[in-house]
Parts: structure tokens; C-alpha cells; sequence
């Protein structure tokens, strides 16, 4: 796909980026964090006589491209892999660490959506894939791509998906574990995901978070398309890493946290950020809001808003709102209105009609400041059959150059592209 020479990010994402840069960053004598290599980190712990993985990057060639500067660090081979999770950014470059002959844990709970799936189970495959590829900016150039709110744009791709090998052992509750000469603590903690496994040095003060804590405001819905992120459950697993007391947090993406009082400080206040989601939202429908005002009317309080890790560089609060309305009460948001169905090409007639003609419609979608309201006069006019599709196409690149957000920026240059490559 072309890139649009139009589109300048949001400062705080090239700010981001900038954080995550590859680096290879000592957490105690013989633990390192691999960073920047891949969306995803990868964790070295160097054993007695043998090296322990914790996540494996998304691709075979991130993960070769990890191992080689590993292999600066220890020449021991690899006696066991951890998963902290299935997705699929922290699961596909096992065969690059081992041939499957050592052991692979995970929780068990562990199944990803996008490795491995079983195509027995009914699933909109086609739409994940497509949404999966617009939320991560898959085909964008690396300019456009400049971030993925979790980690770098600009990350190897080669081999995507290929290198997962499934789990040898599955942990069914908080286990107590040997990494040749390391000991480690296997605690279940459903947070982004329920199989979510974090992975505690209790000599060295360290914890490997996964994803339950990343530099970013959680990604409480991914737009992408998942089930409901139980909000309640990972605000209560974010309570329950505090209480270890840890020295360092080395999370799943972004680099880590020294420090007991900022460890401390990172993970109690993502989850009185995910409270207050949580407050807001059912408050707002108590009082009979809808669900569209309450998403445009949230904000964190100060004191919450003012820490650079609770930034929406990739979750983002009014998606969470729609994300814990949903997920709490379903699609029907208590007005009655919305009980009936209008299809697209109806609404788009009534629109023109009220508007004296899809000319009329037209003329008012070209010069409409308001972009999100341009973007809606735009699908009526679609639905119409009108020629439309660059003119949407240059209001999502607009809107894309103001987001802080990478995942809403990458989408809306991802159908930007799409659009424009329809009508060639």
C-alpha cells in the first residue's frame, strides 16, 4: 500500500515509538527483557544449565533476530518456554528456540483466535482477519505505521504466525517451579485475556506481567474484534501483582518498570483507571444516558490522566465504555428505538430525503468541518451508490494525523488505503 506523504503522527506517538527502540535490558544478573524487537518482549532467564524463554514475538524472524543477541548473552540451550498468554504476538517463534523437545507451558486456559484455531469453530474469520490487519496497519509503511500503542511499527513479519508450537503443560493453579537453579512462582492471573500466567521471582523481586500491564491505557477492547475483557477480573489481578511487592515489572510490551514505589504506583493506578471505566459507565446508565454519551462525554480524573502510562496510545476510553455496556448488558442499551431495524440503504434515503436530495447530501458531506459527522454523511452516500470513497478516504487521513490512538490511527490509514485501491 501507497503511503499518504500527508500524514504526520500525534507527537506523543512518535514520543512512543522513540521508547521502543530495540534494546536488550538487564533486569538482575543473568535476567534480561528483549525490547523493541518484535510487538511483542521477549524475557531470557540463564539457569544453572539451562535458559529458560518467557514469550517468543509474533514472527520466526523477530524471533531469530532475539535469539542471535541472546546467544551474545549464555551459549546454554533452551530447557523450557513460557506463555504468558495466546496471543498471538507472544506465541509464534517457539521453533526459533527449540525443535518442541523441551517442555512449553502455559495456563490452562490457553487457546489464541488468530494461531491454531480449530475451523470447527463458528467464527467471522474473514472479518477478524481484516480487522486484525487494519488495528495493526499490516501493509502500511512504516511511516504510516509508526507505532502500535503497545510496541514499534516497524517490526519484522516474515514468518507471522509460523513458529507456534501448542503447550506441553498446562497450569491449573499457582504453581511453584524450578528454572534450573531460578526459582519462579506460576501465578493464573486473568487480566487482557483469561489464561493470562505471570511468571514471579520472589529472590529477585521480579515479575513478568504479560500483558495485564503495559505503558499504555489498557487495551480494554481491542477493535479488532474479542470477547468481553472481563474488566472487573483485571482490575482485580492488577490488585493482586501489587500485593507481590515487586521490585522490577517487566511487561509483554514497552520497557520496564525499576523501582518498588513506581511498580507500585503503574499497577494501582491502571486499575483505578479500569474502576472508574467501570464507575462512569454504569453510573451513566443508571441515570438513563445513552451509550453514545456517555463515550463522548468520559475522562479520567486528574490525577489519573496526568500519568504518561495511562496515555490512550492503545486502548482507549470511549471504546471501553462501549466494551463494558456490552459486555455487562448486551447490545440493547435501553431505548427502545433501537428494538427495530433500519437497514443502511433505508436510513441513507430518509437522510437524503430530510436533507432535499442525495445532491443536497453531498454538497453538506464536502463541506462538513466536523470529521466524524463528514464520515457518516460519507456511508449514507455509499449506501446510495455515490462516488464517495476518496472523499471518506481523505477524512480518515485527517483523522488519523490528530489520533493519539496507534490502533484507531492504523485502522483508519489501513480503509483509508483500502478505499482508494477499490475505486482504481
Amino acid at each position: 500500500m501507497k503511503a499518504d506523504p500527508n500524514t504526520m503522527p500525534h507527537p506523543d506517538l512518535i514520543a512512543h515509538h522513540r521508547q521502543t527502540c530495540r534494546d536488550i535490558i538487564r533486569l538482575a544478573p543473568g535476567i534480561w527483557t528483549a525490547v523493541g524487537y518484535a510487538a511483542a518482549n521477549v524475557h531470557l532467564i540463564d539457569g544453572s544449565r539451562t535458559a529458560t524463554i518467557i514469550d517468543t514475538t509474533e514472527s520466526t524472524e523477530a524471533a531469530a533476530n532475539v535469539l542471535a543477541e541472546f546467544r551474545k548473552l549464555t551459549d546454554k540451550p533452551v530447557g523450557r518456554i513460557i506463555y504468558t498468554h495466546s496471543h498471538r504476538d507472544h506465541i509464534s517463534g517457539a521453533s526459533v528456540f527449540t525443535d518442541g523437545s523441551v517442555p512449553i507451558i502455559a495456563g490452562h486456559l490457553f487457546s489464541s483466535d488468530l494461531v491454531g484455531v480449530n475451523e470447527s469453530r463458528i467464527s467471522a474469520n474473514k472479518a477478524l482477519d481484516r480487522r486484525t490487519q487494519a488495528q495493526f496497519g499490516i501493509g502500511l509503511t512504516d511511516e504510516e505505521r509508526i507505532s502500535l500503542g503497545c510496541g514499534p511499527g516497524d517490526r519484522p513479519m516474515k514468518g507471522l504466525g509460523a513458529g507456534h508450537i501448542e503447550p506441553t503443560e498446562r497450569i491449573a493453579k499457582d504453581k511453584v517451579v524450578d528454572l534450573d537453579g531460578v526459582a519462579a512462582k506460576l501465578i493464573l492471573s486473568p487480566g487482557e485475556t483469561p489464561d493470562h500466567m505471570v511468571v514471579w521471582l520472589p529472590e529477585q523481586g521480579i515479575l513478568f506481567c504479560g500483558d495485564n500491564w503495559y505503558h499504555a491505557f489498557p487495551n480494554l477492547y481491542a477493535i479488532r474484534g474479542t470477547p468481553y475483557r472481563d474488566f472487573a477480573t483485571w482490575a482485580q489481578s492488577l490488585g493482586q501483582l501489587a500485593s507481590l511487592q515487586s521490585e522490577v515489572l517487566s511487561p509483554g510490551h514497552t520497557r520496564p518498570v525499576f523501582g518498588a514505589a513506581a511498580v507500585q504506583e503503574v499497577l494501582t493506578t491502571t486499575r483505578a483507571a479500569i474502576l472508574h471505566v467501570m464507575r462512569a459507565t454504569a453510573d451513566g446508565m443508571d441515570e438513563g444516558l445513552s451509550v453514545d454519551d456517555i463515550a463522548a462525554s468520559i475522562s479520567l480524573p486528574e490525577a489519573l490522566a496526568s500519568k504518561p502510562w495511562l496515555k490512550e496510545l492503545y486502548g482507549k476510553l470511549s471504546w471501553s465504555v462501549r466494551a463494558f455496556a456490552a459486555g455487562t448488558l448486551g447490545w440493547y442499551d435501553g431505548n427502545p428505538t433501537h428494538l427495530g431495524t433500519i437497514s443502511s440503504i433505508d436510513r441513507a434515503r430518509h437522510m437524503a430525503h430530510l436533507a432535499g436530495g442525495a445532491t443536497a447530501l453531498m454538497e453538506a458531506a464536502v463541506v462538513a468541518e466536523d470529521l466524524e459527522w463528514r464520515l457518516e454523511l460519507c456511508d449514507h452516500l455509499m449506501a446510495l451508490g455515490k462516488p464517495v470513497q476518496e472523499l471518506k478516504a481523505e477524512t480518515l487521513v485527517q483523522l488519523a494525523e490528530s489520533e493519539i490512538n496507534a490502533t484507531a490511527r492504523n485502522t483508519y490509514l489501513w480503509e483509508a488505503n483500502r478505499l482508494r485501491k477499490a475505486v482504481q
